[in-house]
């Protein structure tokens, strides 16, 4: 049976050894007026100057783990604003970004194309997709033919997803369970 085309970027699923994550996730800020949004969803980088931004899909950079929401004083409105996606060009000084960033975080993933066992333990890139901005929640998927085995990729598929409606290895858009790869709080190098 084919699978349910679904993007929905990384979902928190686990924690690597099994354990429930429990929703854990950490504070991080956004910069004023940066004008790449980011989704429910997309995984996130720091930058130089203390704060998160996308990850650009296919580069070297560690990630700091995926993005999971954010706050904000809307400078129009001046109204508090909770969201689940950054929209960008927000000229506010509170951008407060909420990253699971558990480097053991298991995560669910939609895969671009067919994915067979043999694919797993395989180190991948992700996709350059925007967000949705109806739902607030990000379409990057697994990006199957960009894989290999150097530790600059960002994930690792650990697992096909049990899911009867999206586990068929012989069409695509399998969900896998993936670990974050190239995680900024193991590699070892600063900014």
């Amino acid at each position: 049976m084919a699978n349910v085309v679904e993007k929905f970027g990384l979902r928190p699923y686990r924690k690597l050894d099994g354990t429930p994550l429990v929703g854990a996730q950490n504070r991080y800020t956004v910069e004023a007026n940066d004008s790449i949004a980011i989704y429910q969803g997309d995984l996130v980088t720091v930058t130089g100057d203390g704060n998160v931004a996308r990850h650009s899909a296919g580069t070297s950079t560690a990630v700091v783990g995926v993005f999971n929401g954010c706050f904000y004083t809307d400078p129009t409105t001046k109204k508090p604003t909770y969201s689940n996606y950054y929209p960008g060009s927000v000229n506010a000084s509170d951008i407060t970004a909420f990253v699971v960033d558990d480097p053991d975080a298991v995560f669910l993933i939609d895969a671009n194309a067919a994915f067979t066992r043999a694919d797993l333990f395989a180190n991948y890139s992700v996709t350059d997709t925007t967000g949705n901005t109806d739902t607030g929640i990000s379409e990057v998927q697994l990006a199957v033919a960009s894989t290999g085995t150097a530790s600059t990729f960002v994930l690792q598929a650990i697992d096909i997803s049990q899911d009867p409606d999206n586990s068929d290895t012989s069409s695509a858009n399998a969900n896998i369970l993936v670990r974050i790869n190239n995680h900024f709080f193991r590699s070892g190098t600063g900014i």
